[in-house]
């Protein structure tokens, strides 16, 4: 008789056990500023890693297209009415494997190969999947873009409006990856109503702070929401899409299974209902506000360091710091902090071209902020990044103290220290304040 070889990973595959290893001591020794990555806690780590990995049930709850399983049935409605109940939304679909696949199923649900679409230029700060060339989103449909005020750095709606009155589009996106501040998404509604276009927003950057309500809901305005689950969120990797509308909650959920996705992970909802129901807490609420409060002493200080700050502030996990005033491309200076272990990337700014010649640098501040840093972390990491890009600019080496003041902060605050708080340590979650239906429609 065949059967799984018994005993631990590192007996079975000391190869694989060494790499992650490696991985976990590069975490721990690095500070992450790439505004994508996060720190999971513990109790979604065990529900990722579980026996759940071992279930194929495509489909939905109760439509399931082989055998149906009750428990994961039962996992995926709960999954579904944290979510519901975290953004006030009254449909959700837990199962995309990534945000781009998100969207891709929103555009699906939303489009016919062909139609126009409006949305943010990349070089502007908006992401590939919402119509980049070079893509599916591209290739399935016609893309147009809307870039920002090259003086301000600021979205202009007037433009946004008159590109929407110039093209017709059939969906206009809102959301960004490199943008930095807030969205006016009730004058992205009336614009979409105007032309009659639907308006997609999608979150992904900025999820945590919508739940935690320190950043505007879309979904009083938008048609459709997505997101992923991972970046400031800080849950596992993956996407969310949330709506209002009853039959567009149908089509959504067609257009993604059996359209793009056949066996959802469920192993990863689970871990996403545990993501969701931290996001619940009042710990959760402060972590938010802490990131925040961290954005903003960041970018004040690089400012005061002489960096300038593209758009002159924050409204986002992140700080797109300005090096056209130094002279200086992002991409260098990405490689030397990366020398010092300092995660940070490369963005475009107005008049970039393209981005092997980008001159913003992204430093997102939820990864830091999961490790308990706060605004004088903040200061210390501004100085070394000022430093770090004057010296570049001038020539010289980065500061001789910087790869040690890396890992001192690092030292103060360990990741293996990190457990945020979990649903089943911390007060239940509250009745939903909206009614929610999980996805249980057949398809």
């Amino acid at each position: 008789m065949t059967r799984l070889l018994p005993g631990p990973l590192e007996t079975l595959d000391p190869e694989v056990a060494s790499l992650i290893a490696q991985e976990a001591q590069r975490q721990s020794d690095r500070l992450e500023l790439v505004a994508s990555e996060n720190h999971i806690s513990m109790a979604q780590r065990e529900a990722s890693g579980s026996v759940l990995a071992d279930t194929t049930v495509e489909g939905y709850p109760g439509a399931r297209f082989l055998a149906a399983s009750a428990n994961v049935d039962a996992l995926e409605r709960l999954a579904v009415a944290r979510a519901c109940q975290l953004f006030g939304a009254r449909f959700a679909n837990v199962q995309p494997h990534s945000g781009t696949q998100a969207n891709q199923a929103a555009m699906m649900a939303l489009l016919q190969p062909g139609d126009t679409l409006l949305s943010m230029d990349p070089l502007a700060g908006g992401h590939f999947s919402h119509g980049a060339s070079g893509t599916l989103s591209g290739d399935w449909f016609t893309a147009r873009h809307y870039g920002v005020d090259p003086h301000t750095g600021l979205i202009d709606p007037d433009e946004v409006l008159a590109l929407a009155r110039q093209h017709r589009p059939r969906l206009i996106i809102a959301g960004a990856s490199a943008y930095p501040r807030s969205i006016d998404f009730e004058r992205f509604a009336a614009i979409a109503r105007e032309v009659g276009a639907r308006l997609l927003v999608d979150m992904a950057h900025v999820a945590g702070l919508v739940a935690s309500g320190h950043f505007p809901n879309p979904l009083p305005h938008a048609d459709v929401v997505t997101t992923t689950t991972y970046k400031n969120f800080r849950g596992p990797r993956g996407g969310l899409i949330l709506c209002n509308d009853a039959a567009l909650a149908a089509q959504l959920d067609a257009a993604l299974c059996p359209g793009l996705q056949g066996t959802p992970l469920m192993h990863i909802i689970a871990a996403k209902a545990v993501a969701f129901g931290e996001a619940l807490q009042p710990a959760y609420r402060e972590y938010s506000a802490q990131v925040l409060r961290n954005a903003r002493a960041l970018g004040a200080a690089l400012s005061a360091c002489g960096i300038a700050q593209l758009t002159g502030g924050t409204d986002v996990p992140f700080v797109v710091a300005d090096l056209r005033p130094l002279g200086l491309q992002a991409a260098p200076l990405v490689q030397t902090l990366d020398t010092l272990q300092v995660g940070c990337n490369a963005v475009p700014v107005p008049g970039d071209e393209d981005f092997g010649h980008a001159r913003g640098l992204r430093l997102g501040v939820s990864a830091m902020t999961t490790r308990g840093m706060a605004e004088s972390e903040c200061l210390i990491i501004a100085t070394i990044v000022a430093d770090t890009a004057r010296a570049l600019a001038a020539g010289q080496s980065p500061p001789g103290r910087a790869a040690e003041a890396i890992r001192a902060l690092c030292r103060r605050f360990p990741l293996d220290a990190l457990d945020p708080v979990s649903p089943a340590e911390a007060d239940p979650p509250t009745s939903p304040s909206q009614p929610f239906t999980s996805r249980s429609q057949p398809l």
